[in-house]
């Protein structure tokens, strides 16, 4: 009888549980992409494409300290779709103009918490959302992936700390190489940032990333146990800490807080969000952008993207002068007379202006003579742009932004912020709003991806967290910066535009590479530099070589001069990610297209169909025969062509190719 009664409560308790189980969905646009959401026991979604399941049903949780969880057995008092299909101006982006076209599903809970899902064509998007007043703390946010298959990764893992001890390894600069492995191969102690990209099948990728991340920690990811799925960590809030690190100029923390975020109104969380199709698709996906919050500045026609000549990675080595070149006020009106001879928005004051070790920015080093040197470069058509330490900038934000502005600097780089937690994700808005209130851009270096913050705050022109052109200068003979550039447009480059700082003229190939940082060079061709300033984006991008070896390569120069940095439109017309990319991109009437391959030579179609009719001037520079052991070795043509029209080039073994076509 007990028996039999127990199976009764036992039934009936599953029936009731079942009554409260719902399952919902939402589509994509064009049908290919499709999200199923689970209430019940647990708050769970999964996500297909054609069909197919990309993401199997994997479990979603915020949960507070005092206890509330937002997910578990919640129970929906409301679920709303709607779409929205538009089209919105984008003036410092790859595209002049960005199609917001997705479908929405959310779902409100009892407890003023709900959970939004947008599936856009190319793919989706969640988010919680809050209505809770009062202050709180988020324990943790549950983010876990399950995959159906142990999919091949390209994961970076962070660079510093010990295996196994996360604290180690949350202090990053996120400039890591990519690591290619199977989902079940991760090592399990050791923390990867996003984006991560997962190849689903032959023909299709997943990059998981975020956006709107404005105060609440970057999310990390991690498979903790060997198996196929991915769990996200976050870093704790700080509990306390001081100037440190390097130089005495970052914000190290001593103790963190047993929570990851401190909350005190209604807001919206960061969007998990998950890109899939083909390696174009991908490489093309405006998803950042548009989950991010619009413009919070109302009087953009301050903001001036552009090109900066940069004198930090070529160690200021100029030739041919009859002063010691380095951190004085000659060696910068040098740079400067070499910016406005060849049409260079900007030059970059790194690291040595300031006096000491650049601990107070209000204090000069006595060889620099700035009030002159902005002067100087105002009557030259020239901006000027200060380095500044984290722990410098913000101490004294307001003051150090006023008192530059009044003396005509244009803008800050930020550096060796080094963190993605609450505090620092929230300090990067605040310094954004502050250079804005003074008609100063940013470019913030030492950091993590930008994850949609130049929508919000335009004046950002730029963020590294990049293992760009710098690293070169410094890491192993070994470590493979051409792979890594093939790699960049279908993974970091979704989230966002990076200073990457292209522009070597000393060029080398894989066997006669080596990293010298006084007088350094870039593996693979000539052309491969040419290139990656349309195959990345970077609306604040540098020339990162010396002005002696412009000048001795003055085509070269020529041609990068002219190309923009913001664009009308750009298309990536082909690439498969590892291999080689090409993109092309428009401003006005005028196109520049950049192709570039791994250490694999190959020859690449480049079809012209995408140009209007009639007849275009190209200028096209391609790897030379000898490009292979001579890596600076190039061939320029000039001729005309038009849209009926395929260019053949052979590029060579981690070589480019860039053209511009001009009505």
């Amino acid at each position: 009888m007990n028996r039999k009664v127990f199976a009764l409560l036992a039934l009936a308790a599953l029936s009731l549980s079942s009554a409260f189980a719902k399952d919902y969905s939402a589509t994509s646009p064009d049908g290919r992409i499709s999200v199923s959401v689970s209430t019940g026991e647990t708050l769970s979604w999964s996500l297909a494409y054609d069909g197919r399941q990309v993401v199997a049903p994997s479990e979603m949780a915020v949960r507070l300290t005092d206890g509330t969880v937002w997910g578990g057995k919640a129970k929906v008092s409301k679920a709303v779709k709607s779409s929205r299909d538009e089209v919105l101006p984008s003036p410092f982006y790859r595209r002049a103009s960005v199609k917001n076209r997705y479908n929405s599903l959310e779902l409100m809970f009892k407890g003023n918490w709900s959970i939004e899902f947008r599936v856009f064509d190319d793919g989706a998007a969640y988010r919680f959302k809050s209505r809770r007043q009062g202050r709180y703390e988020i324990e943790n946010e549950d983010f876990k992936l399950v995959f159906p298959e142990d999919y091949p990764l390209y994961a970076p893992y962070v660079r510093p700390g010990k295996d196994g001890d996360f604290e180690s390894q949350f202090p990053n600069s996120f400039e890591n190489l990519y690591t290619e492995t199977r989902v079940s191969g991760m090592n399990p102690k050791r923390l990867s940032f996003v984006p991560v990209l997962a190849k689903v099948r032959e023909d299709v990728r997943l990059c998981i990333s975020e956006s709107d991340v404005e105060a609440y920690p970057g999310m990390f990811l991690l498979n903790p146990d060997g198996g196929t799925s991915l769990k996200g960590v976050f870093a704790p809030y700080p509990h306390t800490q001081a100037p440190g690190g390097y130089n005495n100029i970052q914000i190290v923390i001593s103790e963190r807080e047993k929570y990851i975020a401190e909350v005190e109104e209604p807001r919206n969380f960061p969007w998990r969000m998950f890109v899939v199709g083909n390696d174009v698709a991908v490489a093309e996906s405006d998803m950042t952008w548009l989950l991010a919050e619009p413009s919070k500045i109302e009087d953009t026609s301050w903001i001036r993207p552009g090109k900066v000549a940069w004198e930090w990675w070529n160690a200021w080595n100029i030739k041919g002068v009859d002063f010691k070149a380095g951190i004085n006020t000659a060696t910068y009106k040098y740079y400067i007379d070499f910016a406005s001879a060849n049409k260079i928005e900007y030059i970059i004051l790194d690291n040595g202006w300031a006096a000491g070790k650049g601990e107070d920015l209000m204090i000069l080093n006595p060889d620099i003579d700035l009030e002159e040197i902005v002067s100087y470069a105002a009557s030259k058509g020239v901006g000027v742009i200060l380095w500044a330490g984290v722990n410098a900038f913000k101490r004294d934000m307001e003051n150090v932004c006023r008192h530059y502005s009044e003396m005509g600097v244009k803008g800050f780089k930020i550096d060796f912020l080094d963190r993605d937690d609450q505090y620092m994700n929230a300090f990067e808005y605040q310094a954004a709003e502050m250079a804005a209130k003074y008609q100063l851009v940013l470019d913030i270096h030492g950091a993590h991806k930008p994850a949609g913050m130049n929508r919000t705050f335009p004046n950002i022109l730029n963020m590294e967290g990049v293992h760009g052109l710098e690293t070169v200068k410094w890491t192993p003979a070994t470590s493979d910066q051409v792979h890594y550039d093939v790699t960049l447009p279908f993974t970091r480059q979704v989230a966002g535009p990076m200073d990457y700082t292209p522009g070597a003229m000393l060029n080398a190939s894989r066997k006669n590479f080596k990293p010298i940082h006084d007088e350094p060079m870039s593996q693979g061709t000539r052309c491969h530099q040419l290139a990656l300033y349309m195959v990345l984006d970077a609306p604040l991008n540098m020339l990162c070589d010396s002005p002696s070896h412009y000048i001795e390569n003055q085509e070269c120069c020529d041609f990068i001069s002219a190309i923009p940095t913001v664009w009308d439109e750009t298309v990536v017309l082909d690439g498969k990610v590892g291999e080689y990319v090409i993109t092309a991109r428009r401003k006005g009437d005028t196109w520049y297209v950049g192709g570039i391959t791994d250490w694999t030579e190959r020859d690449l179609t480049l079809n012209l169909s995408f140009l209007s009719e009639g007849s275009f001037k190209a200028e096209i520079f391609k790897d030379g025969v000898n490009a292979d052991r001579m890596a600076s070795d190039y061939i320029r043509e000039v001729r005309e062509v038009s849209s009926t029209e395929s260019l053949t080039l052979h590029l060579a073994p981690g070589g480019g190719f860039a053209v511009s076509l001009v009505r």
